[in-house]
């Protein structure tokens, strides 16, 4: 059996596969926020919430701290700069055809 060593881009993409996790990024793209905060607007409790903030952590993408008896949550987006550079190279070639289709649909010969 080939063992794949583990690449923290694969965490990363695993956390943001899940739309709740997503929409937890996304608020915390705001600024900083409770844990409360975070679960008012998803149909789960507040231990299903740090279920899926445990795996942004792990990813590297939050983390939190306890202040009394509130946790807040902090974003850190450098962790997504891997998926952009993952995806640059593919984007290289998005962008190409894309600019094929432009010219053929404007009528210009192709380059």
């Amino acid at each position: 059996m080939v063992q794949l060593l583990a690449d923290p881009l694969d965490d990363v993409l695993v956390a943001i596969a899940d739309p709740t996790r997503r929409a937890i990024v996304a608020r915390l793209a705001e600024g900083r926020a409770s844990v409360s905060e975070l679960a008012e607007p998803l149909p789960m409790s507040l231990p299903g919430v740090m279920k899926h903030v445990r795996v942004l952590e792990r990813a590297g993408l939050v983390s939190h701290r306890k202040e009394g008896r509130t946790r807040y949550c902090e974003l850190h987006a450098e962790p997504l700069a891997a998926v952009d550079g993952w995806l640059d190279h593919y984007r290289t070639s998005w962008d190409a055809r894309l600019d094929a289709l432009v010219r053929h649909f404007e009528g210009d010969p192709p380059s």
